[in-house]
């Protein structure tokens, strides 16, 4: 339905406050986002002035733990798909997703999301969050966390995916990157439920480029599984 994808990595060269990261465990780190109010995520119109620095994604501007790096998920046409962030718990993964003005999006796509997973065989349960209700699933791969945050004419997803043993510190810190992400919605009328565009800021766009047409390149000699469908 959607072609073929490519999936590149790039090197992510920024962190938030490098002072709040000390002492951090490089297995299973800390609560690294810590340091700073938790008052977000943030609408791009009440984004607070402070210290951290974020990723500009374009629809997301995203913090970056230390040492995570990023894996980009593009159309062979080009347009990003979905970025991960992968650390030494596991992957995390950000979207914003355009939603009525009314809000409530969250509570209309959750029932469907458990729908879909216990359908693929996971263990589902449910918790309680900060924000509402997270979705945990126990596959034969690892463990998956959901949680979603409703805003103005968006919704902010995260996912958090990993193995059993980091599944409590990596639910900590999937909530810890939810609260400093800022949402830019932009004016742009969207269907209800589509993603918000995500693209790479200079040095890391270029990167990305070069990466795709190297991997559709190899893709087109038969060079190995570089791809994969929907």
């Amino acid at each position: 339905m959607f072609g073929r994808r490519a999936r590149a990595h790039v090197r992510a060269q920024l962190q938030p406050r490098a002072e709040a990261l000390d002492g951090a465990s490089e297995e299973v780190p800390e609560n690294v986002m810590d340091s700073g109010p938790a008052f977000g995520p943030y609408d791009v119109d009440e984004a607070p002035d402070d210290e951290w620095i974020r990723l500009d994604l374009g629809s997301l501007r995203l913090p970056v733990p230390e040492g995570a790096h990023l894996q980009v998920e593009v159309d062979s046409s080009g347009p990003v798909r979905a970025v991960h962030l992968m650390t030494s718990l596991g992957q995390f993964t950000i979207t914003a997703f355009a939603a009525p003005r009314s809000g409530g999006l969250w509570r209309e796509v959750a029932p469907e999301l458990v729908s879909r997973l216990r359908a693929d065989g996971a263990r589902v349960g449910r918790a309680t969050g900060e924000w509402g209700e997270e979705i945990e699933a126990v596959t034969e791969q690892g463990v998956l966390r959901f949680l979603a945050v409703d805003g103005p004419r968006w919704m902010l997803r995260g996912v958090a995916a990993g193995p059993a043993e980091h599944a409590d510190a990596r639910t900590t810190l999937l909530r810890d990157v939810i609260r400093q992400t800022v949402v830019v919605r932009g004016l742009e009328p969207l269907p209800v439920r589509s993603p918000l565009p995500l693209q790479l800021p200079g040095p890391l766009g270029e990167q990305l480029k070069q990466a795709t047409a190297e991997l559709v390149d190899a893709a087109a000699d038969g060079g190995g599984d570089t791809t994969q469908r929907d």
